[in-house]
């Protein structure tokens, strides 16, 4: 279980010299969209059949999916149940992406 204190954020404020990136755009979050459809499709699941699920529309889904709709960590654990995948699951495979993405850009391996 990973434990912070305020003391730990506090430290990773000062080692980090920029402002979050808000936009819907961002190549990390380009990353956690196409890992969100790629989780929906290997669960042969259509649009339709997730919103179904979910209690949404297919429209939704589509906005969610194309990065129209920015989901939230609650709705994404949502979204994970219903394709029946264990969230942390989902995260850590998410963490690993994104750091692998981080090495390549860095030009660390």
């Amino acid at each position: 279980m990973l434990d912070y204190s305020i003391s730990d954020y506090k430290v990773l404020a000062v080692r980090w010299n920029g402002a979050m990136e808000k936009s819907l755009f961002t190549k990390q979050y380009r990353v956690f969209l196409e890992r969100l459809r790629k989780a929906r499709v290997e669960a042969n699941l259509t649009q339709a059949q997730l919103a179904r699920r979910l209690g949404e529309t297919q429209s939704f889904i589509s906005k969610v999916e194309r990065g129209e709709r920015r989901l939230d960590v609650v709705e994404l654990r949502v979204f994970c149940r219903a394709l029946r995948v264990p969230f942390p699951a989902f995260t850590h495979d998410l963490d690993h992406a994104l750091s692998v993405g981080e090495r390549r850009r860095s030009g660390r391996s």
